[in-house]
């Protein structure tokens, strides 16, 4: 959907084999891979609302085949979301009670329920991801702030107090690989994914920008149809020895590099 640039410079590698396929459908050879990170799906509010009956197909049941599929001995990490803590407005720990609130919250969380029925299973609720990469989604609260601060001189705020919790995308990488070297003391548990020390409001957020850009911030009374208040605690993975490494201010300082010549421009097309 989204084409193959954004891998065209891993594929010189002589280690990597890059298969096209389509996770809806049997996915060949996949018994012999002794190790897979799940992170195929729709993903965010908007893309799953707009396709509600793709988001279970893709999320859930590609899932559900996924599993079926591997061996017991194989390892799975499940790509998993804090979204779906939802508008508590408490701090979140793994045992804290889910109640989805939308198709992508529910979608997901149906999926690491099917994904953790495996013995050798890990599953990571990430923090909101923030930062550049080849396949950037400027959706995201951090990139999507500091473009628009850019682009368009002002933010409107919806629910400014609304607190969220974020994690650079660079720092995602580095807990995949953390939870590859240490499988064995992480599998069969689900671990919130980030550091607590970002956890911030939309406004703080907003803030942080308007130290490096001069743009104007509205704060809107109207409420975010995607409102999503709560802190999480990750106490659970800094056991794991895991702490995010990359502040949110280093990472507006590369976003604003980069959109000092980037144009945005979406293909995003219903399923």
């Amino acid at each position: 959907m989204y084409g193959y640039e954004p891998v065209l410079h891993l594929a010189k590698n002589n280690n990597l084999t890059i298969i096209k396929a389509d996770v809806r459908n049997k996915i060949k050879n996949l018994h012999e891979f002794d190790f897979i990170y799940h992170l195929a799906g729709i993903s965010g509010y908007p893309a799953c609302s707009a396709n509600p009956h793709s988001a279970h197909l893709i999320n859930v049941q590609a899932t559900r085949n996924i599993i079926r599929g591997l061996s017991k001995e194989q390892r799975i990490v499940y790509a998993s979301t804090t979204s779906f803590y939802g508008r508590s407005g408490e701090s979140c720990t793994e045992d804290t009670p889910i109640l989805p609130f939308s198709v992508y919250a529910n979608t997901k969380y149906l999926a690491e329920q099917v994904t953790m029925e495996k013995e050798n299973a890990v599953a990571l609720r990430f923090a909101t991801i923030f930062g550049f990469s080849p396949k950037m989604r400027i959706d995201l609260m951090v990139n999507d702030f500091t473009y628009k601060a850019v682009k368009e001189g002002v933010l409107v705020l919806f629910d400014s107090f609304a607190k969220r919790t974020f994690m650079h995308v660079q720092d995602a990488a580095d807990c995949y690989i953390m939870t590859m070297e240490k499988f064995h003391q992480m599998k069969g548990n689900i671990f919130n994914a980030g550091g607590n020390h970002l956890n911030y409001s939309k406004l703080e957020i907003a803030n942080f920008i308007k130290e490096k850009v001069d743009f104007k911030i509205i704060d809107s009374q109207m409420q975010d149809k995607d409102l999503r208040h709560f802190l999480v605690t990750y106490d659970k993975i800094e056991k794991m020895g895991f702490v995010p490494k990359i502040s949110v201010q280093e990472g507006i300082d590369e976003l604003l590099k980069i959109y000092d010549f980037y144009e945005y421009y979406s293909h995003f097309k219903t399923i």
